[in-house]
């Protein structure tokens, strides 16, 4: 019936554009044809629901392929369809009445069809789309359904005695089958003839394996030497490279022993299929034995986690026994499917794994609850980077609950349950390991490059070790549980992008917009550095002046550069004019101020009321002008402090500029003599003071004001204008030492204040006699 629909729909689209056959191709209606019948066998998979997981696997990787080219195709015409649509829009709307030139008709017309016509393939795709992501989001929701229900489904307990026996007994009857596929082939005419054929390459492979699997760790530290001696002092790169190199080619070593194994041609059916498995066998090893020596080495300084020294060696152990564990249940899983054995054998066998695993993740939990609270500030940077100490009670928590819950599992028949839980949660104590140790790395690969051991503590490594969290977090969704198509979902999802009313931003514009707006942002700057170093010094402009154009460009060219990033990403933002102007009223009360302070930024460049190096006075502070932003103004005051004034009481405020447009200034120095001392001498004396002073300009000349007379003194004022009013304090100091000297030259008398006291009642100071006298 949908097919029908379907097909209906496809007739219309093609009936309205006028069955163009420029738009759909040959190629196109068998393309759709084959979609259609892939959605009818999907849609009668879901319906019947005896379709096991790979076929449903099967489908769905089908139907995301025809969903990405239906997604491809709704594209298509893209710009044309804007470009006709642009064309009617020029025309204008039919008029009310329906009556309009013939030859506007026409053309209407015309665009109309055109544009029918490049909508069929869109209108196509699109229902096409939308079909295969509801089929999509149906067989995921099935294969979900179903792995919760194997994990809920009880099973045998391995406690129970009777399928001891039988377990036993499919364990032997594997020996025993591997045993004899094995001295039968050995026996076999065939056998001995491929195994004296392929001697020379099972010789050559068990001798390079036996060297590398020797000697692979003695060669990875000569080769560190080497590094070391040659490639510069060492920050831990060449010892995080040494440690991969140890134990690479000794697994390499066990690969090539194992590929001898096989060139013999012994091996059966049964130990084919262990034999292939062995190499993952050797690599989760492997790989948990570097992790011990990066996690508990023997060399505090190389040590990840604060672990004493007594504690390190147990602890490494635990580590690789958790990799035995792994192995262990790997080949049990792999013998489960080999001789296809009953669920009671499988919990049987089982169980023991599960639980040593869980007594030895409470082991590593015990050692590590006992080093916590004594080691905590031994703990290495990287570590504290990762904000192990803040998650590391959590993951001691979790591993206690999982290890004793686990078993208690296992034992009540939820083996699919235990299982989900004890071996994911190893595999994640590996992954968080993994990143902190790549978290080290990449602070010692920093302080390598830059060539200094302090740069490791900087923001760079420290984002270098988010972006390794980050990244390591589709591998722990795998860990847990999530198939790769869920992830390669979100992943499609995350790359279509988000809309936002009409339109709809990808991570692909979003970069394009992040990266041309950097460009242009950097050119801005380097502009604005030319400017100010080379050419604006040699123009006549001020230095305040220069400042406001070196200002302006960079506010002109920030612009541009949005301006351009926004275009050049393509995005469409338009539709979010409405939204904006509703979201700029309530910011605008909230920041106000701030665009007030703006504002006057701005006027402040562009009036140059003030300037860089000014002396001012503004809101009783003074001081000189270091720095105009576009929100606030710097002051230094004379005591060396930053003053932050608002731009705004700059421009509404009273401001007293000392320096404006030029450094002349007037300075005056009061100066007081006793009463009886010759006016006009002293007025000619202090003329010769102010005169003789380099600061002081002869035009206009420096004056002598009598002020009058005060209550101890006769007062004076020297006035003379300076030729840098920043020395007044100096000046003034200079001028009244000069004036100390000369007046104790010439006698004269600098009056102090003096106080005549009078005593009302006089006699009551002597005091009444004794009257007992």
């Amino acid at each position: 019936m949908r097919k029908f629909w379907t097909s209906l729909l496809i007739v219309t689209c093609l009936a309205m554009a006028g069955m163009s056959s420029a738009q759909i191709t040959v190629e196109d209606r068998l393309n759709h044809q084959n979609w259609l019948e892939t959605a009818d066998r999907a849609e009668q998979a879901i319906d019947t629901g005896r379709a096991s997981d790979a076929a449903l696997e099967s489908l769905r990787s089908e139907i995301v392929a025809f969903r990405d080219r239906f997604a491809l195709t709704s594209k298509k015409n893209a710009t044309r369809i804007l470009t006709l649509q642009s064309q009617l829009n020029a025309l204008g709307p039919v008029p009310e009445s329906g009556i309009e030139s013939t030859d506007i008709a026409v053309l209407r017309e015309g665009i109309t069809i055109r544009m029918n016509e490049s909508r069929v393939p869109v209108v196509v795709a699109q229902e096409a789309q939308s079909r295969a992501i509801g089929l999509i989001g149906e067989i995921d929701t099935i294969i979900r359904k179903r792995n919760t229900k194997r994990l809920l489904v009880r099973g045998p307990s391995p406690l129970n005695p009777e399928y001891w026996p039988v377990a036993a007994r499919d364990l032997r009857g594997t020996g025993h089958s591997i045993v004899n596929e094995t001295a039968l082939i050995a026996k076999s005419r065939i056998g001995r003839k491929e195994l004296r054929d392929d001697i020379a390459n099972v010789a050559l492979l068990a001798v390079l394996g036996l060297l590398l699997l020797f000697r692979g760790r003695h060669w990875a530290e000569l080769l560190g030497e080497f590094m070391r001696r040659f490639g510069g002092r060492d920050t831990g790169v060449w010892s995080f490279l040494v440690s991969i190199l140890r134990v690479a080619l000794p697994y390499l070593g066990l690969v090539a022993l194992t590929q001898a194994v096989v060139a013999t041609g012994l091996a059966g059916l049964r130990g084919t299929l262990l034999l292939q498995a062995v190499p993952l066998w050797c690599a989760i090893m492997m790989g948990f034995v570097w992790l011990s020596d990066q996690l508990y080495n023997q060399r505090d300084e190389d040590a990840l986690l604060p672990v004493s020294t007594e504690y390190r060696s147990v602890a490494r152990l635990y580590v690789r026994l958790l990799a035995v564990m792994l192995i262990a249940h790997d080949a049990i899983r792999l013998f489960a499917e080999i001789e296809n054995v009953s669920a009671g054998s499988k919990a049987v066998v089982e169980f023991p794994v599960i639980l040593l695993t869980s007594l030895i993740l409470l082991g590593l939990r015990s050692i590590a609850s006992k080093e916590r609270a004594a080691d905590t500030d031994k703990m290495s940077a990287a570590a504290k980077q990762a904000g192990l100490a803040m998650i590391s009670p959590i993951i001691s928590r979790v591993s206690t609950i999982i290890g004793i819950l686990a078993p208690l599992l296992a034992i009540i028949g939820y083996g699919a349950a235990a299982e989900a839980l004890i071996y994911p949660a190893v595999m994640s104590l590996a992954l968080f390991s993994f990143v902190l140790i790549l978290t080290r790395f990449a602070r010692d690969l920093y302080g390598w490059l830059v060539g200094t051991r302090s740069a490791q503590d900087s923001l760079v490594p420290a984002l270098a070790g988010f972006a390794i969290g980050l990244m390591s977090l589709p591998f722990l969704a795998l860990i847990w549980g999530a198939r790769v198509t869920d992830l390669a979902e979100i992943w499609s999802q995350f790359m279509n992008g988000f809309a936002i009313g009409d339109s709809r931003i990808s991570p692909t514009d979003f970069l394009t917009f992040v990266v041309i707006f950097i460009v242009g942002y950097t050119v801005t700057r380097m502009f604005q550095k030319t400017l100010k170093n080379n050419l604006l010094p040699k123009t006549s402009l001020d230095t305040g002046g220069q400042v406001a154009v070196t200002s302006g460009v960079g506010y002109v060219g920030i612009f541009l550069a949005a301006l351009i990033a926004v275009s050049s990403a393509g995005l469409d933002l338009s539709s979010l004019a409405i939204v904006a102007g509703a979201l700029s009223v309530g910011i605008g009360f909230g920041l106000q101020t701030i665009v007030s302070n703006f504002v006057s930024g701005v006027i402040l460049l562009i009036e140059r009321p003030i300037s860089e190096g000014d002396w001012i006075e503004v809101s009783g502070q003074m001081g000189y002008v270091r720095d105009i932003s576009v929100r606030s103004t710097r002051i230094e005051t004379f005591d060396r402090f930053d003053v932050i004034i608002p731009n705004a009481d700059l421009v509404s405020g009273t401001v007293t500029n000392y320096t404006r447009g030029n450094t002349v200034g007037r300075v005056i120095v009061p100066v007081g003599v006793a009463y009886g001392t010759d006016t006009r001498w002293i007025e000619s004396i202090l003329l010769e003071i102010a005169n003789a002073h380099p600061m002081v300009l002869s035009n206009p000349s420096p004056s002598v004001a009598f002020q009058g007379f005060g209550a101890s003194s006769l007062d004076f004022e020297i006035r003379a204008i300076l030729r840098d009013v920043n020395w007044m304090l100096s000046v003034k100091s200079d001028m009244n030492h000069e004036i100390a000297k000369r007046f104790a030259a010439e006698g004269i008398e600098i009056p102090f204040e003096q106080r005549d006291l009078w005593l009302r009642n006089p006699e009551t100071l002597a005091g009444k006699p004794d009257q007992d006298s």
